[in-house]
């Protein structure tokens, strides 16, 4: 392929799809089978004392098989790149790229993914549920940020009934399904994404994960040159490490993605009418049935709350312009160092909004909305700073947690550079 073929997209994107089934791997970190009980359901402790969310998550990630380790020599070619990656994101951007003083790169497997990942979404999926970090203490917490179980109609002689079932079954079941819910998503997560920051969250440390077989496949798929994708891989992954890990916004974003995920509310009236044909004590044929009438829009519409209306516009915003400035970055830099770069970008980024419905409800889940929409708004609003203040102006975007850009400012550049140049922002 010439350097000016445009990518070929395969026959099959979206291949890595996360096929094993969720129940099953659920049993299956249970100590039980599909059809039996679930001896693991009274203690939050899997088989054996495991985590159940981080079980759940390997038996998805690396679908009931066993995945080669993987090879040292593409362990030190991934060290090599990220070092020409982070010398080149600092020359450009002036960003601290390291926390500590070392950045860290780790090739993994699919499992090695997600085991590493789920405790950097554990945080927001376990307050969706209304379980905090100890999964044994969240059996009685719904409280502020947690399940609110809404009631019904005092003089409905049905109203104790359903309300008494409802919420006996989400007391028994948070824990659980903090478990479920986190260990599902990242497993499906990790049969897909690339590195670290696919979604642009921010994460703990400085160690930087790259996906080694998911961007193996991703080259073969795609008719990429292997290393052209793995440096153009390293450049997203320690852009992204050195905007989120500018201190204000990472908290700016911590704080609203917790605030999300914590503001789901559940409505015990809808869910029953979706739930009235099934029986709840039909063991694990009923979890399965569950699985099976709960379907995704369903369920975000009965539990997104007012609250998280609210969040949204400044969350999206900023999501928006971390991938708007990462992208640029990303062109400035990578246009100089990969031969090939404008057909990886082309092949990554049409990936990127390319997403599956199952793995956009992860997105959507964690408040996230990356969509085509999305990316062109931050690329807009970038390329209008730039336009208007050349890379002077862009430089000031991550200086001050006063000039983190308002919604209305992110679709309006020339109002936000207005207003940091301002004599007062105080």
């Amino acid at each position: 392929m010439s350097a000016e073929d445009p990518p070929q997209p395969p026959d099959d994107r979206d291949r890595p799809s996360g096929g094993a089934d969720p129940f099953a791997a659920l049993f299956q970190a249970f100590g039980g089978t599909p059809g039996s009980d679930l001896p693991g359901l009274p203690g939050m402790s899997g088989a054996g004392g495991q985590d159940p969310a981080r079980q759940i998550a390997v038996a998805i990630a690396s679908e009931g098989t066993s995945e080669p380790n993987v090879e040292p020599v593409v362990r030190m070619e991934y060290e090599s790149l990220v070092r020409v990656a982070e010398l080149n994101v600092t020359d450009r951007t002036g960003l601290t790229v390291s926390r500590s003083g070392t950045l860290g790169v780790r090739p993994v497997t699919r499992a090695g993914w997600a085991l590493a990942s789920v405790d950097a979404y554990h945080p927001y999926l376990a307050r969706m549920t209304g379980v905090p970090d100890d999964p044994v203490a969240g059996l009685s917490a719904f409280g502020p940020g947690g399940i609110e179980v809404v009631s019904g109609d005092p003089d409905d002689p049905m109203t104790d009934l359903s309300e008494g079932w409802l919420s006996g079954l989400v007391a028994a079941m948070a824990p659980l399904m903090a478990s479920v819910t986190t260990g599902t998503m990242v497993g499906r997560l990790a049969t897909r994404n690339l590195g670290s920051y696919d979604l642009p969250i921010p994460r703990e440390g400085d160690e930087i994960l790259v996906v080694a077989p998911n961007v193996a496949a991703f080259a073969d798929d795609w008719s990429l040159p292997a290393e052209d994708l793995r440096l153009w891989i390293c450049l997203h992954e320690v852009a992204h490490h050195a905007v989120l890990g500018v201190p204000h916004l990472r908290a700016v974003l911590v704080d609203l993605l917790s605030r999300h995920a914590g503001a789901f509310r559940n409505d015990p009236s809808e869910l029953q009418e979706r739930l009235g044909d099934v029986d709840i004590s039909g063991g694990p044929e009923a979890l399965a049935r569950l699985h099976e009438v709960l379907d995704p829009e369903m369920v975000l519409g009965a539990v997104r709350s007012p609250e998280q209306e609210a969040l949204l516009p400044r969350l999206e915003a900023l999501v928006a312009v971390v991938i708007g400035y990462v992208d640029h970055v990303m062109d400035d830099v990578g246009s100089t160092l990969i031969g090939s770069y404008r057909q990886v970008t082309e092949a990554v980024r049409r990936r990127r909004v390319g997403t599956g419905e199952a793995d956009r409800f992860v997105e959507r889940i964690l408040g996230l909305d990356l969509t085509q929409d999305q990316v062109d708004r931050g690329t807009a609003f970038v390329e209008g700073v730039v336009d208007r203040d050349g890379a002077n102006g862009l430089a000031r975007l991550w200086s001050d947690k006063r000039y983190l850009p308002t919604p209305a400012e992110v679709d309006a550049p020339g109002l936000w550079l207005a207003r940091i140049d301002l004599p007062d922002n105080d």
